[in-house]
């Protein structure tokens, strides 16, 4: 992937990958460890690593970002198919999410997706879940006048992420759409998740993108607003949240 990250990789990303080479252990004859990797993060945007055993649900693994919390796989793609996953594993998550929560702005946009999905509603997670797929999973911003990948799916693809900003790429007819990034148009936007992606959305950067999806999540209905403390790792709300009477807690290990 090396080859391609320079070319194609957002400058924020060669950045904190430099960085984790010799913080991390991220090399060719080395296995960067988690918890190695987490603390780092720890230190440069207040964002952690936590180990699952498996897929969760959008509206829980949303919650996660909401207290700067990044769910992580832990197992690896079969030998047999070393080139593609359908579902996120340790290669995915390491190569492509992690140096990219050592960004402050990549960071704090990605929480902005997690607080928004406290208290949404089935709808407004669906929302949300398409927006952070288009964006934290296969974003790209605009660096001298070119494309590059921020996107997690696209930094741990070397075939999707030449096909994406490459324009010299061969695809003929089925070229790939970039579209600019509006979270609004991307929370309805579908997707498929075995093959390359027909539509991308480009940002001006990740500050741009990060301030769009900021606005565009004040704008949804939501009983309550959340804010992070970042001193004791808590979400306060704004007013009281009462629960119905139909209601019942869910019961979690």
């Amino acid at each position: 992937m090396e080859t391609l990250w320079e070319y194609h990789a957002c400058q924020e990303y060669l950045t904190a990958l430099d960085h984790m080479k010799t913080h991390c252990g991220y090399g060719r004859e080395t296995i960067p460890q988690q918890q190695d990797i987490s603390d780092y993060l720890m230190q440069q945007t207040n964002f952690r690593m936590r180990p699952v055993a498996g897929l969760l649900s959008s509206r829980d693994f949303l919650n996660g970002l909401a207290f700067r919390v990044f769910f992580s796989t832990q197992y690896i793609r079969h030998h047999s198919k070393p080139l593609y996953t359908p579902e996120p594993d340790i290669c995915h998550e390491l190569l492509g999410h992690a140096p990219m929560f050592a960004d402050r702005d990549f960071a704090d946009f990605s929480q902005e997706i997690g607080l928004a999905s406290l208290g949404a509603s089935d709808e407004d997670i669906l929302k949300l879940a398409h927006c952070y797929w288009h964006s934290v999973e296969f974003g790209l911003c605009e660096e001298n006048g070119s494309p590059k990948a921020y996107g997690a799916g696209l930094l741990s693809s070397f075939g999707e992420l030449e096909y994406a900003c490459s324009p010299s790429h061969p695809g003929g007819d089925r070229a790939p759409q970039i579209l600019s990034w509006d979270p609004e148009i991307a929370s309805r936007q579908e997707f498929p998740i075995t093959s390359y992606q027909p539509v991308y959305f480009l940002a001006e950067s990740l500050q741009d993108a990060k301030q769009k999806m900021r606005r565009y999540c004040e704008d949804l209905p939501r009983p309550f607003f959340a804010l992070y403390n970042s001193q004791n790792h808590t979400v306060h709300i704004d007013r009281p949240v009462s629960r119905s009477k139909g209601d019942i807690p869910e019961r979690r290990s």
